[in-house]
């Protein structure tokens, strides 16, 4: 069966089949899924800030032996080896670069005169109203129900918004699953929706089993947004970790951080000096304790206990609202089919009033 296309500004703009971008998720956006979601179509992103220089330069070499269409790859803006980043990917022919964090106009330019688009992620009409300004390609718009770090705005309230305030393409992030809520992103003006839940929760995720039933276990109110993690609003599925964090006192909540830190610093390789320096980036502005601080510079480690390891007793399982719909595994080819497929029949079906 011939999968539906719509042609979107998005699918103009990085050269893809289906107005879809599978999101760079720490620890699950790897090479097999990356190339799997590009293979089907769509506009795989490998997540690359859990990665260090040589193991992105790898892991871009193994997709690009997996695959021949486009893919990007997401950055930390405030990153102190950015610049060393976006290096392998202009050197490495990378179709996209995509950001959690604002880049500079400097760092965009430097992309664009290589040829490479820049989307950055935004959760604020006036982020995407800055980024856009120093050339920006375009902007992933995530609202609150996405998972992981979050905003407290709706996708529904957001998305219009950024789509009035800006005129490059805005594609919708935040509780998008099938294909009707890819015809609702492009009714309010989207060129295509981005998904990271929904693309987790494939066969070619390589997230272990036991992770996976979690999240199909879970219903809407097994997923909360804590600050307990980070010191920052956190999406994720609810568990004993997570709860003992709420209800840690400080000292206990400390010596939890020393000791999750410790072990993220083994696993980087990071120095403790760059490890305090990360965490009080992240502090800056911010009204943190310092075991959130420690915990900031090592969420990643959290991370990792769930998304590599299976640890679903010590690790954390960033989730979107959206988790509490999925049912099923499909392979990204399934998946992206099965959202065209209803998307193009949504299309065709709705009711039309009399000239």
């Amino acid at each position: 069966m011939t999968t539906p296309r719509l042609e979107t500004a998005l699918t103009k703009l990085v050269g893809v089949r289906h107005p879809i971008v599978q999101t760079g998720m720490g620890w699950v956006a790897g090479p097999r899924l990356v190339s799997a979601t590009a293979n089907a179509g769509a506009l795989g992103i490998l997540a690359s800030a859990t990665m260090t220089t040589e193991q992105l330069g790898r892991a871009v070499r193994e997709v690009k032996s997996r695959t021949e269409e486009p893919f990007g790859v997401n950055l930390r803006a405030d990153a102190a080896d950015a610049r060393e980043r976006v290096r392998i990917i202009i050197d490495e022919g990378v179709r996209v670069a995509s950001f959690a964090l604002a880049p500079s106009r400097e760092l965009i330019a430097e992309l664009k005169d290589a040829g490479v688009v820049v989307i950055p992620s935004i959760g604020a009409r006036r982020h995407a109203e800055k980024v856009a300004a120093w050339g920006a390609d375009a902007v992933i718009v995530q609202g609150g129900e996405g998972g992981g770090h979050t905003g407290e705005v709706a996708t529904t309230v957001l998305l219009p918004q950024v789509v009035d305030a800006v005129d490059i393409p805005v594609i919708a992030a935040g509780g998008f699953h099938d294909g009707r809520g890819l015809v609702a992103a492009l009714a309010y003006g989207a060129a295509g929706v981005a998904m990271g839940t929904r693309f987790l929760l494939t066969s070619d995720s390589t997230v272990p089993d036991a992770v996976k039933a979690k999240y199909l276990s879970a219903t809407v109110k097994d997923i909360t947004v804590t600050t307990a993690v980070d010191g920052l609003p956190h999406r994720m599925l609810r568990t004993e970790l997570v709860a003992s964090l709420e209800g840690a006192g400080r000292v206990r909540a400390l010596a939890q951080a020393v000791r999750r830190a410790a072990g993220f610093r083994k696993i980087s390789g990071l120095t403790w000096a760059h490890m305090v320096r990360d965490g009080l980036a992240m502090k800056h502005g911010k009204n943190l304790t310092w075991s959130q601080t420690l915990l900031a510079a090592n969420t990643p480690m959290l991370l990792r206990a769930s998304m590599v390891e299976g640890r679903t007793d010590l690790g954390v399982m960033a989730s979107g609202q959206v988790a509490g719909l999925i049912e099923d595994l499909p392979s990204c080819e399934e998946l992206i089919t099965r959202v065209m497929t209803e998307a193009a029949h949504v299309l065709a079906t709705l009711p039309t009033t009399a000239g």
